[in-house]
């Protein structure tokens, strides 16, 4: 069933509960439920069987009523699944007092990619819209509260938000895409060892010397497995401070051109 809209706000009946704009209906056999209680169990069934497992009648199951009447909390899948992405990335943890924009911006990246992180499912879902969900809205606010005196345009701000807020959902999509990989068995570890073992013979006869540079001075630790936390990995490390140093160079290229 697609999203329903309403014509007052023109947006989906889950997102106007989500702002409190619409009241939840008062009768019948789900007088006990309410969108945070259908939403919470759709998460949860995500979270442990993954984001296919998730459909109406399945999350009705879950919440203990008929596929029928959850269409009287929410219209239908899509506005399900928006909600979902709502609630697994919650709101941003509260900023310092008077913190540095830089040092903002990486603790706004990092809090960002912890939330997804514990719900790797919520790349699975495409972006059907700019932040329309209350929790997402917070993000945006956090950000751009950060960027308030970077002398960026309001262009160039959102452009700041969407590249860093990119790279994060690409590193998750990374690690989604490599969890499935190696679902069949074994580890990224393994496939990464038998990867750069068998690149290292395919590449020894002088046709690609930056690589064989590279294998070269990389030497044994290509092959180490790596115990790192999500989001404290080296890659991510290495991604976010080129993110962040693109940043500054855009705020000084706007500063010098202003003086």
């Amino acid at each position: 069933m697609a999203t329903e809209e309403r014509p007052e706000t023109g947006l989906s009946v889950g997102i106007e509960a989500a702002w409190g704009l619409r009241e939840r209906p008062g009768r019948g056999p789900a007088r006990g439920l309410d969108v945070h209680r259908i939403v919470a169990a759709a998460v949860d069934v995500a979270d442990r069987e993954g984001l296919p497992a998730v459909s109406m009648s399945r999350v009705a199951s879950e919440v203990g009523v008929t596929t029928m009447a959850l269409y009287r909390y929410i219209s239908g899948k899509d506005d399900l699944l928006i909600l979902m992405q709502d609630a697994a990335v919650g709101t941003p943890p509260p900023a310092p007092a008077a913190e540095e924009r830089r040092a903002g911006l990486e603790r706004w990246a990092r809090a960002y990619y912890a939330a997804l992180c514990a719900h790797p499912w919520y790349v699975r879902i495409p972006i059907s819209s700019p932040p329309l969900s209350p929790n997402d809205v917070a993000w945006m606010e956090q950000g751009l509260a950060l960027l308030r005196d970077s002398g960026l345009d309001a262009q160039e701000k959102l452009a700041v938000l969407v590249t860093l807020s990119g790279y994060v959902r690409s590193r998750l999509q990374l690690g989604a895409d490599i969890e499935e990989a190696t679902r069949a068995g074994g580890t990224w570890q393994d496939v990464e060892r038998r990867y750069w073992r068998l690149l290292r013979s395919l590449t020894a006869n002088g046709r690609f010397p930056a690589l064989e540079e590279l294998l070269a001075s990389a030497g044994p630790e290509l092959y180490a497995e790596s115990s790192s936390p999500p989001g404290e990995d080296l890659d991510f490390d290495i991604g976010l401070a080129l993110q962040l140093d693109g940043v500054e160079a855009l705020v000084a290229r706007k500063a010098a051109a202003r003086g």
